[in-house]
């Protein structure tokens, strides 16, 4: 039996979780609320305050699943109580970014224009360097958090001569010897 997919989920108080007919899991929270649809043959089921994912076989297929839904059902309900953050940096000499009413940030970062990005529905922004060197991206949802982080980061990789650029905020970035000079 998967070892993640047999651990149950705790619900905590001010939490609901709900599973319709057609096997999607509605978790309703203090933040917000979050749906994922779960494959048919997978069943979940609310015991007392407690969510067990049970699958109906051994088959490759049916293992994946059991982990895969079991994780996602825990990050919603994470994200509907604490909600989940990345925090990016930037390096390099004028590199900053600025806020706009929390859904939209202003990025100078070496280009001959400023970067401008949007925040989707669900997703707030938040400068709280006064040097303009750190982002933060906030959301109830993991996966959304995640993906916009990665889209900010994609506007400059960090250069692995230098170091310059967005990373996250504990990444190591391997950096490289420069060419050797004449003697």
């Amino acid at each position: 039996m998967s070892r993640i997919g047999r651990l149950p989920i705790p619900v905590p108080a001010g939490v609901t979780v709900t599973v319709d007919a057609d096997n999607v899991v509605t978790v309703k929270g203090p933040k917000g609320e979050l749906n994922q649809k779960v494959n048919k043959d997978i069943k979940v089921e609310l015991v007392g305050n407690e969510v067990i994912i049970s699958r109906p076989s051994d088959s490759k297929p049916h293992r994946s699943l059991h982990g895969l839904y079991r994780s996602l059902i825990n990050n919603m309900v994470v994200g509907v109580t604490k909600g989940f953050e990345k925090v990016l940096t930037m390096e390099g000499v004028g590199y900053k970014v600025s806020e706009w009413n929390k859904n939209q940030l202003t990025i100078a970062i070496g280009y001959s224009h400023p970067v401008i990005v949007d925040a989707p529905a669900g997703i707030e922004f938040d400068c709280p360097d006064k040097s303009g060197t750190k982002i933060v991206v906030k959301g109830i949802d993991k996966q959304a958090v995640g993906a916009i982080a990665a889209d900010i980061r994609a506007i400059r990789e960090p250069e692995p001569y230098h170091g310059k650029g967005i990373r996250y905020e504990n990444e190591y970035v391997r950096r490289k010897e420069g060419k050797a000079g004449k003697k």
